[in-house]
């Protein structure tokens, strides 16, 4: 059995620098013996990644690390550990702050931390209320703003936003005159769960020492992990207040290929924000996954559904998707559905429902069975690289 490590690990991260830079200020400020390790990846067209380590009085230590495989992001995750591991054995640090680079994704490097022995602690998101619209609707490739990771990074700045959101735990709020009701609401109903901190200058001193709480409050990378699969994560719920609405739509009867593919731009545009998991007729057994952010959608399989495996499979299924799909079981389909959610402020939900029964099988098509379902024409082969 591996020995818990003695040191504790907190992850911040986030596109909105200035937020995540008064985060880890923060931090520093409050929690004794911490210190602040952040590899700086746009140096990444010289060949290296920049290391620093510091604390509240400035740098302690500075070196760089080679890229891999012309990667910046793969050379963080073989520095972090043992630059981690280094901190450890000195004996002197209470707490590592990694404060990741904008564009890294926190739910990586913290399962890098955890694979490599360490304990991760809390994993923060700093976030501008301001900025999440802007962001979120951003559609532009990480590439244009020299933000990403590697050469062969396709990822969009709404997407990566969107998922650096919604992993964390804890979000730390920075201090926006600009932000309004509709924008708050918009980040509460992206992601209902999480524990917001202020981190602004006028918060009182037991709303500081909050952040340093979150921060050691403890982590548990498979369940965060488990939460972001599509067959059970746990998406918001109905919503509507100050202009922002959130659309939970589900259905146990599988979508017409053709008529969904035809549909995708309308519904993908439709809100700010969508997720969750959805039920072709033409591949019945498979689980398939929405994620769209930006004006664009991802679409990948997911695996089958339980309902589609042997009964002597099921034991092989983590604990956690089994208790999911038991609590929608249908009775003739078992976990296969559609259950996507929408987002945003202005959501036409009327308009955006109609629009998706429209893209169901008729009661025509769905009495035809199975059989019939897998002969439709294949719409969805290529955007799922079949």
């Amino acid at each position: 059995m591996a020995v818990p490590s003695a040191l504790s690990v907190v992850i911040v991260g986030g596109l909105h620098a200035d937020a995540r830079k008064a985060a880890v200020e923060r931090l520093l400020a409050d929690v004794p013996g911490s210190v602040v390790l952040h590899h700086d990846l746009a140096t990444a067209a010289a060949g290296t990644v920049v290391r620093t380590i510091r604390d509240a009085t400035g740098i302690l230590d500075a070196g760089e690390a080679p890229l891999v495989n012309d990667c910046a992001c793969c050379a963080l995750r073989e520095d972090l550990v043992p630059e981690l591991r280094r901190l450890e054995d000195v004996g002197a640090t209470h707490l590592a702050v990694v404060e990741l680079w904008d564009s890294v994704e926190p739910k990586a490097m913290a399962e890098v931390v955890a694979s490599g022995g360490l304990t991760v602690t809390g994993v923060i998101t700093a976030v501008d209320p301001a900025l999440v619209l802007p962001y979120l609707a951003n559609g532009d490739d990480l590439a244009e703003g020299g933000l990403a990771a590697a050469a062969t990074d396709q990822r969009t700045v709404a997407d990566t936003f969107a998922r650096q959101l919604e992993y964390a735990p804890v979000l730390a709020l920075a201090d926006s005159p600009e932000a309004d009701d509709e924008d708050r609401e918009l980040l509460a109903q992206l992601h209902p769960t999480a524990r917001q901190v202020p981190i602004g200058h006028g918060d009182l001193a037991g709303g500081q020492q909050e952040l340093a709480r979150a921060a050691l409050a403890g982590f548990d990378v498979e369940a965060a992990a488990a939460a972001q699969h599509p067959a059970c994560a746990l998406l918001p719920a109905e919503a509507d207040a100050h202009g922002v609405s959130t659309l939970v739509w589900r259905r146990h009867r599988p979508f017409h290929p053709e008529r969904l593919y035809e549909a995708l731009e309308d519904i993908t545009c439709a809100a700010a924000r969508s997720r969750g998991r959805f039920w072709l007729a033409d591949k019945p057994d498979a689980l398939l996954h929405w994620d769209a952010a930006g004006g664009a959608l991802c679409v990948e399989s997911a695996g089958p559904w339980l309902a589609s495996l042997p009964d002597a499979a099921w034991e092989l299924v983590p604990p956690v998707r089994r208790a999911a799909a038991a609590l929608d079981w249908h009775p003739e389909h078992g976990d296969c559905c559609q259950h996507l959610v929408f987002t945003s402020p202005g959501l036409d939900r009327d308009g955006l429902e109609s629009l998706l029964e429209s893209c169901l099988l008729t009661d025509a098509e769905y009495a035809a069975g199975r059989d019939a379902w897998k002969r439709l024409p294949p719409a969805f082969d290529t955007l799922l690289e079949v």
